[in-house]
């Protein structure tokens, strides 16, 4: 399942947040594919925790940031992201979001908020503190020491967790689905790089949509059933799409997102179950993007 997801507190997020569920069927590239939208961020959750009931052998990618930078969590005292999605579910996210907020690091507009341009702090020499070591390696699919050099990526330029608002701002979803990822945790789901996966448990994996989908502007609907187009001549996964779902997903590029992120993962579901529980002091507090053809 690919989740495209929204950090919008209105009922804006029945509209944002879709889902593409891929199915298996009796051969390797045969299945169902469901593409659907209309639910809040608890409800979705709860829609999972219901389907992992019958259905356990699943593996679901969410769209944002499962923590934030390792400096951040020390400065809190916090050793690993689960800490951290706990102090986030008891009211310090909304905190940090809130128009009164005194933490000059978080920037951006969220609605009629604005709290200005990015932080001297995260500017020049220092942009690197801003990232976590995921959007600065795994998203780029490469080892790149300078971050600089790995932002200027065309494309895929990572985006800082502490923007929360704005154009490609990453941290107001991140922040509300958090509690999210506790929650699904506290039902047995596995959170990769924190839990190893199991056969017996869903499975969750944070995912960058634009590494799923490659170059391709999806601001366009006429781009993006260019792209499903192709997509269906040249791949047996994709000729299995009705119709009407592929319609959905050239209609919206939120639902978009979220069917290509799906058939991406099903196309290389064989690593799921390569992934490891991290030993890694950094990625245990910031956190792994899953990236296709790197097995973790």
């Amino acid at each position: 399942m690919g989740v495209d997801w929204s950090g919008d507190q209105g009922p804006g997020q029945r509209r944002k947040i879709w889902a593409a569920v891929w199915t298996a069927g009796s051969s390797r590239d045969d299945g169902t594919v469901l593409l659907e939208s209309g639910r809040s961020r608890e409800e979705l959750v709860e829609w999972l925790v219901e389907l992992a009931r019958e259905t356990p052998r699943m593996v679901v990618g969410f769209d944002f940031s499962f923590s934030y930078p390792a400096w951040f969590l020390r400065e809190l005292g916090i050793g690993s992201a689960p800490e951290f999605w706990r102090l986030v579910a008891d009211g310090q996210g909304e905190r940090w979001l809130h128009r009164d907020c005194e933490d000059g690091r978080f920037w951006g507009r969220v609605g009629s908020l604005r709290r200005g341009k990015k932080p001297e702090e995260f500017r020049g020499e220092h942009a690197h503190r801003m990232l976590r070591r995921a959007e600065t390696v795994l998203k780029v699919r490469a080892e790149i020491a300078d971050p600089l050099a790995a932002a200027r990526i065309a494309g895929i330029a990572p985006k800082s967790v502490f923007q929360i608002g704005g154009a490609g701002a990453v941290g107001t979803a991140s922040l509300r689905g958090m509690p999210g990822l506790l929650r699904l945790r506290e039902a047995g789901f596995r959170i990769w790089p924190y839990d190893a996966p199991s056969v017996k448990e869903p499975l969750v994996v944070e995912i960058y949509t634009r590494l799923m989908t490659g170059a391709v502007t999806k601001s366009s609907e006429v781009a993006r059933g260019a792209y499903l187009a192709k997509k269906r001549r040249e791949s047996g996964l994709y000729a299995g799409i009705s119709p009407r779902v592929l319609a959905k997903a050239k209609a919206s590029e939120d639902a978009f997102d979220a069917l290509v992120t799906a058939m991406v993962m099903v196309e290389h579901r064989g690593e799921f179950a390569g992934l490891r529980r991290t030993e890694d002091e950094v990625f245990l507090m910031e956190g792994r993007t899953w990236v296709p053809g790197l097995v973790g």
